[in-house]
């Protein structure tokens, strides 16, 4: 078997991206979008149908010339989702608006008007993920609809803070990013090479993965972000792992043996008190990496969003 079958056999393997043909290749449980990659998508041919059906369903809905572009985009992104669901026999996780980052409130509004469109369309809750950034805020709203049984899947995830306060919210899935932290460590020290059992996103990934199993958590463990195929390799037996179609070929393309690295017998823990939300963003100060990657990844989601609705709005 090659890399990628054999990575299957221990780990839910994940499409990070938005390309129908390159699901349909590589077969993946599950697949997850973001506004980078529904931007990309967009560009397709095989999806200027669905652009033209999003803006026609937003025509319909408001004669509000702003409105109309929010609710294409929020249309889009779930047209494409069904499209990938057509392929995948699991989840497509589905991103809120990254500009809405700091608001529980509307970001639970967002998640539920997503999650309806998706209901209107056949497809129950238990195959979509919504995804929020891992800020205060987001795992709040995370918290609030999993209550409404919403699973949700924490993107941006770069600290163990972030990690322990989604959790500890009940959260379904987290994203930890693994090429990230890497890239953050590369331009903020003088080490410019790691091994993959010491690349500091891995360490990260797998002190996280080894809490929650030595904890009883539930919450699943999706390391995501990977700058090249020794990273995935050194997360196998995560619970899932998000990979790029680039790297997925890579994997299919060699037959050396996969070793598994992470694993669920963990030895139990007790209990200890709950983070506080100031808990939580002092270490989260105290995390230069962390508070910068989450700053850049909402920053950059949000300009592809931006750019997306542009496009959009020309359709009008």
């Amino acid at each position: 078997m090659n890399q990628l079958d054999q990575l299957k056999q221990m780990t839910t393997v994940v499409a990070d991206t938005g390309d129908i043909e390159a699901i349909a290749k590589f077969q993946p449980q599950d697949a997850t979008t973001n506004p980078s990659l529904l931007l990309k998508a967009a560009s397709l041919p095989a999806y200027q149908p669905l652009l033209e059906q999003a803006c026609a369903w937003a025509k319909a809905q408001s004669d509000d010339a702003a409105q109309q572009v929010i609710d294409a985009a929020d249309k889009l992104s779930v047209l494409i989702g069904l499209e990938i669901l057509k392929v995948v026999p699991g989840r497509i996780s589905t991103e809120v608006d990254a500009r809405l980052s700091f608001d529980t409130a509307a970001s639970v509004a967002k998640a539920e008007k997503l999650i309806a469109l998706y209901n209107e369309a056949g497809i129950s809750n238990d195959r979509i993920l919504i995804k929020l950034a891992s800020t205060w805020e987001g795992i709040k709203a995370a918290e609030m609809l999993e209550k409404q049984g919403i699973n949700c899947n924490l993107t941006l995830l770069f600290s163990f803070a972030q990690a322990q306060a989604c959790a500890e919210a009940g959260v379904y899935l987290i994203s930890p990013f693994v090429g990230r932290i890497l890239d953050w460590f590369k331009a903020n020290t003088d080490k410019q090479e790691y091994a993959p059992l010491e690349d500091p996103g891995v360490v990260s990934v797998t002190e996280i993965y080894n809490y929650y199993k030595a904890k009883g958590y539930n919450t699943v463990v999706m390391g995501a972000s990977f700058r090249n195929t020794g990273e995935v390799l050194a997360l196998a037996g995560c619970d899932r792992l998000t990979i790029s179609p680039q790297l997925m070929d890579e994997l299919a393309a060699s037959d050396a043996q996969v070793e598994q690295q992470l694993s669920s017998e963990q030895p139990a823990t007790g209990q200890e008190p709950a983070l506080t939300e100031q808990a939580f963003r002092w270490a989260m100060n105290q995390d230069a990496m962390a508070t910068e990657k989450l700053a850049e990844g909402i920053r950059n989601f949000a300009v592809d969003q931006e750019k997306l609705e542009r496009q959009l709005a020309e359709l009008f």
